[in-house]
């Protein structure tokens, strides 16, 4: 069984002390909500998990993996800006991501973000909110047991928001693990909380 731990994490940036002495552990099934107000540090919180960044203190440690891959290499992390290529159609963009990150079907992701008939156009002509369901695609096409969301709801309609929240449960049912930093409800009712930051 997977189970992901933060011990005593502390991150700086520049100068500045995000945050210091953070602590959960997360298992299998289970998601993670980081809230609080702009500059508590929820994007870095997740671009330490994904390997991005390094902390200043602590560790990030994940029991029952893959142990010859890191915990980058076992996850997915959907960042603020969607990680496409302008000039590569929709399809060109998936079959990237999937060759990058090792297998994946791609027709079948794209139609279900309802992406199916803009598969041969260039992301440079997607809408924001396309932008955004073809990275989601990326999550489907590509199983990999933890996801790290910043903002993920970011210029979805109503019904994609749906779409995402009703993945993200099917996600935590098999066993995977979620940790996503948001404004605002993103689907994730029964998620444990975890505010920076103080109160907003």
């Amino acid at each position: 069984m997977l189970l992901l731990t933060a011990s005593e994490l502390g991150c700086i940036r520049g100068s500045r002390h995000i945050f210091t002495n953070i602590n959960w552990q997360l298992a299998a099934g289970e998601a993670l909500a980081l809230v609080g107000p702009n500059g508590s540090g929820k994007s870095s919180l997740l671009r330490l998990v994904a390997g991005l960044l390094q902390p200043s203190v602590g560790r990030i440690e994940l029991a029952g993996g893959t142990p010859e891959r890191t915990i980058a290499e076992q996850a997915h992390y959907l960042g603020h800006l969607d990680a496409l290529k302008p000039s590569l159609t929709a399809s060109e963009n998936l079959h990237f991501w999937a060759s990058y990150l090792g297998g994946g079907t791609q027709a079948p992701a794209l139609a279900a973000v309802g992406l199916g008939g803009l598969a041969d156009l260039p992301a440079a002509y997607l809408s924001a909110g396309q932008r955004r369901r073809l990275s989601i695609a990326r999550l489907i096409a590509i199983k990999r047991p933890i996801w790290l969301l910043d903002g993920p709801t970011s210029a979805l309609d109503a019904a994609a928001q749906a779409y995402l929240a009703g993945c993200m449960g099917q996600h935590l049912a098999g066993g995977g693990l979620i940790v996503a930093a948001a404004h605002g409800p993103i689907g994730l009712a029964a998620a444990k909380e975890l505010r920076l930051g103080g109160a907003p």
